[in-house]
C-alpha cells in the first residue's frame, strides 16, 4: 500500500492567519531560544521537522490549526517563511460558513486572555498580534514538568489553563513563577483535575 506524502508549501509567516487569540509568551520565548541554539546550516532541517498544519480558507488564505507558539517564535526571530502542510481545502465556503466549520472541527479557539469566548472577528489576522495568556504559559510548563501527559485533545493546554485560572493567583504567576508552578502541580495531582486530558492521577504519597 502506498503512503501518501504530504503536499508542502513554503508560505510567508505574515500571510498565515491564526485560529486562536492567545499564546503563552513564556513558551514562545523557549522556542525562540531553541531556534537560536540550532546552527545556521541546520535551519532547513529544523523547519522540515516542524511543518505547520493549516487549512486553506476563503480567498486562498492559510489558517494555522497548530504550532502557533513556534510560528510566533520564528516570526520574532525574523524568519520569513515556514513549511505548511494543508490538511483541508475550504476555499469554496463563505467566511461565516468557514468559521462555523472550523469551530465544529475544534480547529479554532476563539477565547481571550481571560478565558472568555469572543466573536471570530476578534481573532487576530497576524501571528505577530497574538496576545499573552500567562495561564497558558503556566499550563505549558506544568506539562513539561510532568503535571499532565501530552494529549491529542485539541487545545488541551488551554483546558488546563482554564482549570488553573480560578485556582492560581495571577500575581503569583507574575512575581513568583516557580511557586505558581508548584501550586499548579499540586492541583494537577488532585481529583479536581480528573476530567482534564492527560490527567496522571492523584499523588498518593
Amino acid at each position: 500500500m502506498n503512503t501518501r506524502e504530504p503536499i508542502l508549501h513554503t508560505v510567508p509567516i505574515d500571510d498565515l492567519r491564526p485560529t486562536q487569540m492567545t499564546v503563552g509568551y513564556r513558551e514562545v520565548k523557549q522556542k525562540r531560544e531553541e531556534w537560536r541554539d540550532r546552527s545556521d546550516k541546520h535551519a532547513s532541517e529544523y523547519l522540515g521537522r516542524h511543518m505547520v498544519p493549516a487549512v486553506l480558507g476563503p480567498k486562498d488564505r492559510y489558517y494555522l490549526v497548530d504550532h502557533h507558539h513556534l510560528t510566533m517564535a520564528l516570526c520574532e526571530e525574523k524568519q520569513k517563511d515556514v513549511l505548511v502542510t494543508v490538511i483541508a481545502t475550504l476555499t469554496s465556503l463563505s467566511r461565516a460558513s468557514f468559521w462555523t466549520y472550523m469551530d465544529n472541527r475544534a480547529w479554532c479557539h476563539p477565547y481571550d486572555a481571560e478565558g472568555k469566548r469572543r466573536d471570530f472577528d476578534a481573532i487576530p489576522r497576524r501571528v505577530a498580534d497574538l496576545v499573552d495568556d500567562p495561564y497558558r504559559s503556566l499550563a505549558g510548563e506544568l506539562r513539561r514538568a510532568g503535571g499532565f501527559a501530552k494529549d491529542t485533545t485539541p487545545f488541551s493546554e488551554f483546558l488546563w489553563a482554564d482549570f488553573l485560572r480560578s485556582r492560581v493567583r495571577p500575581k503569583l504567576i507574575a512575581d513568583r513563577f516557580t511557586s505558581a508552578l508548584e501550586r499548579a502541580m499540586k492541583l494537577a495531582r488532585s481529583s479536581e483535575a480528573n476530567y482534564l486530558p492527560g490527567w496522571c492521577g492523584p499523588d498518593l504519597d
